[in-house]
């Protein structure tokens, strides 16, 4: 059984809150073999995590799997090691590993849009900026960890650190805590992968009000953004739906009414409105409507935040006048405050002003690489308080990329930089700060592992540290792997016209099938919009008459799906990465949208002029509705479970209702990861051919999740799989 209170109750001040390894204790953590298997897991989680950016567009958060992973690994091979690990120990792998999945969604949804803008995927740039962001999201989180982690405890819920916490806790004790994680856990794991990976129910229930034009109500039937909405509790589910309700019932349907009628596309769109679904509509305005909502919202919350941030850093810079003194202050700091020195920040802060303005493919000077790093620490404190709120889940970092995104374009064009070149250093730009942001998002929740546990945070934030370089230099290799792995080299259906050579080009041999029989070497020419009458878009491969003899698909957003033998290849989509290329080009030829982002800015003015949290409602507007339902399902769960049936709040974040949400956080993101592995490989599609048309029924799929909540009411409220607990 817990005895640690993993969240302050109302009115109690969070400094007499006590971790689960007292302060004073000391035991092993910041051992090789933890640091050694959390950077390999990271490896792992960060290829996979790659992966689904590439597909869907997002990933999930790998804590609780690699703390799940630690704990079982680890006892496996007690013999080699001759001890179990202890739970500082496995807070340590699963910190480290936890880099790997952030790093490769800020990778994901930055860095393929260089393809989609008609330029070669460069290792050394892909690694360049994800070493350059995971160094920057960490720095940035050091001084902003007193404010956010330790004096907001009871205020910043952070759902899937305080999961995490609960797992190594319940992994160390067992008991009947453990139970209601780990049979969370098998519950999750099981449901998620029944409707993720074999499809026998739907993921996503939606259904059309046909009494309502363009209206629609939907919800991603997740475990674990059901345990998200039941750990965060009622009022930020509340608001994050209102965003939701505001695109999916306001916004998209007064779009259909005022454009259903209109004769020609309305750009951005390039289709009538009247043959545009709800889901075409979102992405084609509301999206920017969004990204303009949660660039204000983040940074009214930012200056919201500044005094704590300026007290957090004053207390930093006092620590480290104390050890400069040399005084007695030093062994004064207890181990669970003890942060990496400020020093390291501001030196290494320095550092990267000074290593991206002297890399020469980001084109940047000193004053920009400045303001490369403020929007990093803008960002990544920002993504820190909304992963505190939110959890990581649902932290909207593309969001965020799109503001940096609008914001470094807008600079350039105030400057007169829209050449071919400037596209790269914008990108990279957002690359940088988008992993920064993912990183800081990331960190924060182990923080708050750590907090609660009783972790070293200095120990940690080396830990991450090593997990971030390790996995950056991977995430390019694997980035690079998969596009090539897709990449269709084709002969046919060639256009006509002859391609201008200047001599420049490279020089490049024929890949894939057609290498068998043509082993010459061609020069390889890219196509931008517009650029080559009679040429689309694209990379070719011509011969020294301009001939043009191959088209050059990539694996990544390549629009074919099969080489000319007929073997199928895998492609990938990058949604979020032709976002990116779509507001640089967008921006730099001064054709983007900026009345539906201003639009989205005026939203958050309003909310924060009614006193609501801009922030979380902005999340929810950038959100499909399918995203915040099934979080404000959770949060009503909790709603009812404690002011209607148990009328008693006390239990914290040691109640049953907790402990299995945790597990259901920990069970459905292990599913997501396993089944798209899997998926690689085979097709575990077998609902359609076992089930029929129940397994694509919305009623089917709606009653499964309605009984998953029922089931945690119940145990929330102590009436099922009653703990000691309770």
């Amino acid at each position: 059984m817990s005895t640690t209170k993993l969240a302050a109750p109302p009115g109690e001040n969070p400094a007499d809150f006590q971790p689960y390894v007292h302060p004073d204790k000391v035991i092993p953590e910041f051992t090789w073999s933890a640091v050694a298997l959390g950077a390999i897991l990271g490896i792992v989680f960060g290829a996979s995590s790659l992966y689904l950016v590439l597909k869907v567009g997002m990933t999930v958060s790998a804590s609780i799997p690699i703390a799940v992973l630690s704990i079982t690994l680890f006892r496996a091979f007690r013999p080699i090691f001759g001890r179990n690990a202890t739970i500082l120990e496995n807070n340590i792998v699963q910190t480290t590993g936890s880099a790997g999945e952030s790093i490769a969604f800020g990778v994901g949804v930055t860095m393929p849009a260089i393809l989609i803008l008609g330029y070669n995927l460069e290792y050394l740039r892909v690694a360049l900026v994800a070493v350059l962001g995971g160094i920057l999201g960490i720095l940035m989180m050091i001084p902003l960890r007193r404010a956010f982690i330790v004096k907001q405890h009871g205020k910043l819920a952070y759902p899937e650190g305080t999961a995490c916490a609960e797992v190594l806790i319940v992994g160390e004790e067992g008991g009947t805590s453990a139970k209601l994680v780990f049979s969370g856990f098998g519950i999750g794991f099981l449901y998620w992968f029944l409707a993720n990976g074999m499809r026998f129910f739907k993921e996503i229930p939606e259904r059309a009000l046909g009494f309502f034009k363009g209206a629609t109500v939907s919800a991603e039937i997740a475990p674990h953004l059901l345990g998200v909405g039941y750990i965060i509790g009622t009022r930020i589910s509340c608001i994050m739906v209102g965003g939701g309700v505001l695109a999916a019932w306001v916004l998209t349907p007064a779009i259909v009414f005022f454009g259903e009628r209109l004769g020609a596309p309305l750009y951005p769109a390039e289709r009538l409105i009247s043959a545009m679904s709800p889901a075409e509509i979102r992405s084609s305005y509301v999206l920017y409507i969004g990204a303009g909502a949660v660039a204000a919202g983040g940074i009214i919350s930012m200056i919201q935040a500044l005094p704590m941030i300026f007290a957090s850093i004053r207390s930093g810079l006092k620590d480290l006048a104390a050890r400069s003194a040399g005084g007695a202050a030093v062994g004064a700091v207890v181990r669970t405050d003890r942060d990496l020195s400020m020093k390291l920040v501001l030196f290494g802060a320095l550092a990267l002003v000074l290593a991206i303005w002297v890399a020469p493919m980001l084109h940047m000077n000193a004053l920009g690489a400045a303001c490369i790093v403020l929007f990093g620490f803008l960002f990544v404190t920002v993504s820190s308080r909304l992963t505190g709120e939110i959890g990581s889940s649902s932290n909207p970092i593309s969001g965020m990329t799109v503001a940096t995104l609008l914001m470094t374009c807008l600079i350039f064009l105030a400057l007169g930089w829209t050449g071919g070149n400037y596209k790269l250093t914008a990108l990279s730009v957002a690359g940088i700060v988008c992993i920064a942001a993912s990183n800081g998002g990331t960190t924060s929740q182990d923080l708050k592992t750590g907090f609660l546990v009783g972790g070293t945070p200095r120990y940690m934030q080396l830990g991450i540290l090593v997990g971030a370089l390790t996995s950056a230099f991977v995430i390019g290799i694997t980035l690079i792997v998969l596009n090539d792995g897709g990449t269709v080299y084709s002969s046919k259906n060639l256009p006509e016209a002859t391609m201008p050579l200047t001599g420049k080009e490279e020089k490049e041999p024929v890949r894939g099938p057609h290498a068998v029989e043509d082993q010459g070497l061609y020069f390889a020419k890219h196509v931008r919009v517009g650029e080559v009458p009679g040429i689309p878009a694209g990379k070719y491969l011509a011969d020294e008459t301009g001939k043009i003899r191959y088209l050059v698909d990539p694996g990544v957003n390549g629009r074919l799906r099969e080489q000319d033998n007929g073997a199928p290849v895998q492609k990938y989509d990058a949604p979020k990465a032709a976002l990116m290329s779509f507001i640089i080009d967008g921006t730099l030829s001064r054709d983007l949208p900026m009345s539906l982002i201003l639009l989205g800015v005026a939203i958050a003015l309003v909310l924060e002029l009614a006193g609501i949290p801009s922030l979380p409602f902005a999340v929810g507007v950038y959100l499909p509705l399918s995203a915040s339902a099934p979080i404000f399902v959770g949060g009503m769960a909790r709603w009812l479970v404690e002011k209607k049936l148990t009328r008693d709040s006390a239990g914290g974040e040691t109640s049953p209702g907790v402990l299995l949400s945790s597990g259901f956080i920990a069970g459905g993101t292990i599913a997501g990861i396993v089944g798209a592995l899997l998926g690689l490989r085979w097709n575990l599609a077998l609902g359609p051919r076992v089930l029929g048309g129940l397994a694509g029924s919305d009623v089917f799929a709606t009653i499964l999740f309605g009984l998953l909540t029922v089931m945690l009411i119940l145990v929330g409220a102590g009436k099922l799989m009653r703990s000691k607990n309770a």
